[in-house]
């Protein structure tokens, strides 16, 4: 019995040191994205494809960086799911192991659609390029970029957001955080999968359907402070009775 009870306490441990490790990536995955976001859209700005070229070539690695953030973010998601899945296990292995897969899904895709952004990058800074196509065929090329890199990330957000269901339905069965904050994440999960599924179907309204990250991000910041400095994983009756 005394055995037992160190493998649960061992089993816990590890459950707390992942789930601390869950919240800060959390965090982490909305500084690097938001973060390659912000500066990646200050420097592109608006106006003709020959503007927009001027200023990206004028800060190049400042825009190099700037993607290399958010590739940080989505490569960070794999780590991230594989802590929610080391820190739900215990409840339900098989619902955990499953939301990891659709986060892993998310991951892989959202990486590969980083390629659409190191290709728009390169017509911007590529001065042959430019001057074979003309500005008018680069413009159209790099709309067509966009349309492909927006479905992907539509897409991506999507493996996300079932497995972002899923990990906050076990949660809400562990009890290690508040059912209410639980709840909510489900919730915020299927307004995500819907706005996903919305802006494919209805492109032309992306613009304002983006609204609907608006609950996840208080249902992700929240969860991740709860996990860093308040998780609750109680006791288990063998460990208890030992």
């Amino acid at each position: 019995m005394a055995q037992i009870a160190a493998e649960y306490g061992t089993t816990e441990k590890t459950q707390r040191i992942y789930a601390r490790l869950a919240g800060l990536l959390f965090l982490w995955l909305i500084i690097t994205g938001v973060a390659g976001l912000f500066v990646g859209s200050h420097i592109r700005g608006s106006g003709t494809f020959t503007e927009t070229a001027k200023r990206v070539v004028a800060s190049e690695h400042l825009y190099r960086f700037a993607l290399s953030m958010e590739l940080i973010e989505t490569l960070s998601a794999a780590l991230l799911a594989f802590a929610l899945y080391v820190t739900l296990k215990p409840v339900d292995k098989l619902l955990a192991q499953f939301a990891m897969y659709c986060r892993l899904g998310e991951s892989f895709i959202g990486a590969a659609g980083m390629i659409f952004s190191f290709f728009r990058l390169g017509l911007y800074t590529s001065a042959q390029s430019a001057a074979a196509l003309g500005p008018d065929q680069s413009q159209a090329l790099l709309g067509l970029t966009r349309t492909a890199g927006s479905a992907s990330v539509n897409i991506s957000a999507i493996f996300f957001s079932i497995g972002s269901m899923l990990f906050f339905y076990v949660f809400f069965k562990s009890g290690y955080i508040p059912k209410l904050l639980s709840g909510f994440g489900v919730f915020a999960s299927v307004v995500v999968t819907v706005m996903c599924f919305a802006s494919l179907v209805f492109p032309e309204y992306a613009a304002r359907l983006q609204y609907g990250w608006a609950p996840m991000a208080i249902a992700e910041v929240t969860t991740g402070f709860w996990l860093m400095f308040a998780v609750k994983i109680p006791a288990r009756i063998e460990q208890q009775s030992a």
